[in-house]
């Protein structure tokens, strides 16, 4: 017999299902709740809510747990890279070799964008926000290729769209990059990897080729793989959310651009670097920015410490923070930024009140680091954030439009507006 939780509302027994897991997690079925009772839930930023079934990702914030389709993290860093675990993410699968030189193919073929494009560019002024230009440029994407507008997709033409989407956002993210510094832009090298070429287009000049150092190459491919997916947040939400309306993918995934552009999101490595800043130009210690950041009476907050999700570690920093080592190691850059986050990350990696707290450096913190290293300017950190998570966001689209109990999003809430009254003619207000 299926276990089942009960409630009393109103003096009348009401028992809802239990829903388990793969991985033994427990919701609560209240579908059929305000239908049978009246009542709804509340739950503020749906904190305690699943809003879906997905086969996709799964997180254990307590025991510091990411997998992808049911792969542990730390094995897709070591032994994939990023179009490897994009396929795998989207299709549910690893590819096949020949599978995977297939989708290496597709994505070349769609990185260089139509040249009737290149003038949406010009609309922009150069100040632009990049975040701005790309969820734009994605609809825009869309009116080339009429057919990707439908919204159910067989797997050739979910392949099709996610070579499209992925290569086109390396294009679109190096372009925007390029005409912000104004300077001309560099097609796209087919021979290259995903990672190595976006480094190309970013990097290059006319007459003078970026060959990027191993170490770097691996290290931006590293962090598209540890945000390839994250289970249900804000962005992927609202992609979820946007594309149950039977939207099209790209107008899904514009949205979904919208959503990480948040400073309480995808801005989170950027606001490493701007505390960073801060703390140079302050010509604060270290000493002091340690003691600012225990004192509770301080609203000092250290920027890349701790997680909403990982109350013991983040996986993907333990992973990312090797990486990164070797590119400061590699690139030898002297970097006074640099240096004192890696003095702060030292010395709070040792202090017992960030150790007691489980408040280790975060993903955000190191990759923040390494972008930096490279050379990729500050306003360009959430579109990589972006390129990383498009996987995850056409995985999560195409999850919920197969699923065929999937209906708008509709969610209640609790009115605490005035009750009804009568209309007051302008004389009497």
């Amino acid at each position: 017999m299926s276990e089942t939780v009960k409630a009393t509302i109103e003096g009348k027994e009401i028992a809802f299902p239990v829903i388990v897991g793969t991985e033994n997690e427990k919701a609560i079925d209240i579908a059929k709740l305000r239908a049978e009772t009246g009542y709804i839930t509340y739950d503020d930023g749906y904190k305690n809510t699943a809003a879906c079934r997905s086969k996709i990702t799964f997180i254990d914030g307590e025991q510091g747990i990411l997998q992808y389709r049911g792969y542990p993290i730390e094995q897709l860093a070591e032994k994939s890279n990023f179009l490897e675990t994009a396929y795998l993410v989207i299709f549910g699968e690893l590819p096949t070799k020949a599978e995977l030189a297939h989708f290496r193919e597709l994505i070349a073929e769609h990185t260089p964008i139509h040249h009737n494009m290149r003038h949406h560019f010009e609309g922009f002024p150069a100040s632009a926000p990049p975040m701005a230009i790309l969820a734009a440029m994605f609809n825009a994407v869309s009116c080339y290729s009429s057919h990707l507008l439908e919204v159910d997709y067989d797997r050739e033409t979910l392949l099709e769209a996610s070579a499209k989407l992925l290569g086109k956002t390396s294009t679109i993210a190096a372009y925007t990059h390029k005409k912000a510094s104004g300077r001309p832009f560099c097609h796209s090298n087919p021979t290259l990897d995903y990672s190595a070429n976006f480094l190309h287009m970013m990097f290059s000049e006319p007459y003078k080729e970026y060959l990027g150092h191993p170490d770097v190459v691996r290290a931006l491919d590293l962090i598209l793989v540890l945000h390839a997916d994250h289970e249900q947040n804000c962005s992927t939400s609202t992609v979820r959310m946007v594309g149950s309306s039977r939207v099209n993918l790209f107008a899904s995934v514009s949205a979904g651009v919208a959503a990480l552009w948040g400073p309480l999101h995808g801005g989170a490595n950027l606001a490493v670097i701007q505390q960073l800043e801060r703390i140079h130009s302050a010509g604060m210690t270290i000493d002091q920015v340690i003691d600012k950041a225990k004192d509770k009476n301080s609203d000092f907050r250290l920027m890349g410490f701790g997680h909403r999700i990982y109350k013991n570690f983040d996986p993907r920093a333990k992973i990312l923070k090797t990486a990164c080592d070797r590119v400061l190691d590699a690139l030898k850059r002297k970097d006074p930024l640099l240096d004192i986050a890696r003095a702060i990350e030292e010395r709070a990696l040792e202090d017992s009140y960030f150790v007691d707290r489980k408040l280790y450096p975060n993903v955000d913190f190191y990759s923040g680091i390494v972008m930096r290293a490279i050379g990729i300017p500050l306003d360009m950190f959430t579109v990589m954030f972006a390129m990383g998570r498009m996987p995850g966001w056409i995985a999560n689209w195409q999850e919920m439009r197969q699923d065929p109990k999937s209906v708008i999003n509709r969610p209640r809430q609790v009115y605490e507006g005035h009750t009804k009254r009568d209309y007051l003619a302008m004389d009497k207000r």
